[in-house]
């Protein structure tokens, strides 16, 4: 789901090696695919999702630590702020409105001030509640002590869900399923979720698609959802130790068919996520590579993006490939934290970003903003690279040591064959963007059909805009627009006697 990289405060340990967008991942089953990404998630309020669970809040304190405690051999830490976040069933829902859908949470919380601020947070993140508010009983807090981004100690007061308000959460989830797209059963065995099967059934009475999180109750109680989504640990406890990473798929399928769940995905942390289908088949899919700050509430965002991406008709598959990315973005906050849509979606089109090579146009601009992100200066330049040359070859490799990237847009054939007239080009586009790409001083490549590249210049409003040296400054195309911003406009060295029209000239007279 997420793999490590050392962050700048904590050294981690690990054989963690990066390629540029690949790495060695490991192999489930002799197999580990390779799947396109899926697309984003939609904007808007197009799916409801119902999330039912057990509710805690999160309290974090921080602090200064410069000493250890005369009493004991342990940190003094100077509190100097509090932060409340909602905690287990409630941040899955925050988590599902955080990537643009609606959601309705069912759980039950104390009649104190804790269950009060957890509400009060619910209603102004805009997430519909239907709570169980307990007399006498108290609202599950964890509380952590953080000091310098290192989680120091953590409190759990927190006490089982009395029976009679487990029946009656049970009994308001059921009463929501008519407007809802998808179910996530969020079972931390707190006690809000005695008898899951029953929540279950009636959700598969409804043809409802069902996400449970499950804890430490048999995988047989969840019989019937539509995903499994334990951790590693909890899938151990289930299936015991396996010797060799070959044995899994075997082990799993024995599990989805005894608990008699349609799928199962296992969130296996540094080691990604993999999901089991009934059929035996299954997906390996690597881990983000991200720096993990905390891994709190990671399952938390999966199991919202599944349920979202099932509520949206999506298949395990692609919604699985999702919540990968979404587990991934989430661990590199401190704390409990929601992934936004902006975040998801952002994340998930860098993965279909090229990093070198023929890109579209909006590709380009993606690109361009993610290099400019880091620092790094774009220079352009264009032409028609009809037939490349010696010429082409020295001024691309001149023109790649103005900046960090460079950018070759290209006349398409129809533009070409307007400047260059009859029987031009000589090479169609597909042909000549595929020779300019396999050149190590460029780094894209982006066809153009119109006459000029001003329309482009605009878009991408580059650095330096460079151009070969058969032209003056004042006569490179789009250099007025780029100097009103500041870039450069540089005209490179000629090699004399090398043009493509003097090549096509010569075959055509031999």
């Amino acid at each position: 789901m997420w793999r490590l990289r050392k962050p700048p405060f904590e050294p981690l340990r690990g054989p963690w090696k990066m390629n540029k967008g690949r790495v060695g991942w490991p192999i489930v089953g002799g197999a580990c695919y390779d799947l396109p990404m899926p697309h984003r998630l939609p904007s808007g309020s197009a799916v409801h999702v119902l999330v039912v669970g057990d509710i805690m809040l999160d309290r974090y304190q921080y602090g200064e630590t410069t000493r250890l405690s005369q009493e004991a051999p342990v940190p003094v830490v100077r509190v100097d702020s509090t932060e409340d976040r909602p905690g287990g069933a409630a941040n899955v829902a925050l988590n599902v409105v955080s990537l643009g859908a609606r959601c309705t949470l069912v759980g039950a919380v104390g009649n104190d001030d804790a269950g009060r601020t957890i509400t009060q947070m619910l209603n102004a993140a805009d997430i519909e509640t239907d709570l169980v508010v307990i007399d006498d009983w108290p609202t599950a807090v964890k509380q952590r002590v953080v000091s310098k981004h290192q989680q120091l100690l953590r409190t759990d007061f927190e006490a089982s869900t009395p029976a009679a308000a487990a029946r009656e959460v049970a009994e308001r989830a059921q009463q929501h399923f008519r407007k809802a797209d998808a179910l996530v059963v969020e079972d931390y065995d707190k006690g809000a979720i005695r008898d899951p099967q029953a929540i279950v059934d009636a959700a598969r009475r409804r043809r409802i698609p069902i996400i449970a999180d499950p804890k430490f109750k048999p995988f047989a109680q969840y019989r019937g959802v539509s995903v499994l989504k334990p951790n590693r640990r909890e899938f151990r406890k289930a299936v015991g130790f396996w010797p060799r990473e070959s044995d899994l798929p075997a082990r799993a399928r024995a599990l989805v068919d005894f608990a008699g769940v349609d799928a199962m995905v296992v969130t296996r942390g540094s080691e990604g996520m993999t999901l089991f289908e009934p059929d035996g088949s299954h997906l390996h899919i690597p881990a983000v590579p991200v720096d993990v700050y905390d891994e709190t509430g990671a399952g938390d965002t999966v199991a919202a993006t599944l349920g979202i991406g099932l509520a949206l008709g999506w298949s395990r598959r692609k919604s699985a490939r999702i919540a990968n990315v979404a587990g991934g973005i989430v661990c590199t906050k401190v704390g409990t934290a929601a992934v936004t849509l902006p975040e998801l979606n952002s994340a998930l089109a860098s993965e279909e970003r090229p990093d070198h090579g023929y890109v579209s146009r909006q590709q380009l601009l993606d690109v361009v903003a993610r290099a400019r992100s880091r620092g790094q200066r774009i220079v352009f330049t264009n032409g028609c690279f009809d037939i490349l040359h010696a010429g082409h070859v020295g001024y691309l490799d001149e023109a790649r040591k103005l900046g960090d990237r460079l950018i070759v847009a290209v006349n398409d054939d129809a533009s070409v064959r307007r400047l260059k007239g009859a029987g031009r080009p000589v090479n169609r586009l597909e042909r000549r963007t595929r020779v300019l790409e396999g050149l190590s001083s460029v780094d894209w490549v982006v066809a153009f059909d119109e006459d000029t590249p001003e329309a482009l210049l605009a878009e991408v409003r580059p650095d330096v805009l460079a151009k070969g040296g058969d032209y003056t400054e004042e006569e490179v195309v789009g250099g007025d627009f780029v100097r009103t911003y500041g870039g450069d406009v540089r005209v490179l060295s000629l090699i004399e006697d090398c043009s493509t029209s003097a090549i096509v000239e010569s075959i055509r007279s031999a």
